[in-house]
């Protein structure tokens, strides 16, 4: 396998990873709410998932355009 494919299917999974995010974020923030440290910070850590998403997003999509 050529360097370029392996760093193709890389940035495939990095996108995937984000999309994962995105989708893992309803599941996972009820049970954060209910640990009680967290509960009053609960909107910069929805924020911090969703920016985390993107960027795993946006840096897949890089690394596909980057090698083609």
């Amino acid at each position: 396998m050529s360097k370029k494919k392996i760093q193709q299917i890389w940035g495939l999974v990095l996108m995937l990873a984000g999309i994962g995010v995105f989708y893992r974020i309803p599941q996972v923030i009820p049970k954060i709410k209910i640990i009680e440290t967290f509960s009053n910070t609960i909107g910069v850590i929805k924020f911090s998932f969703y920016v985390l998403g993107v960027l795993l997003i946006f840096g897949g999509i890089r690394k596909i355009l980057k090698n083609k």
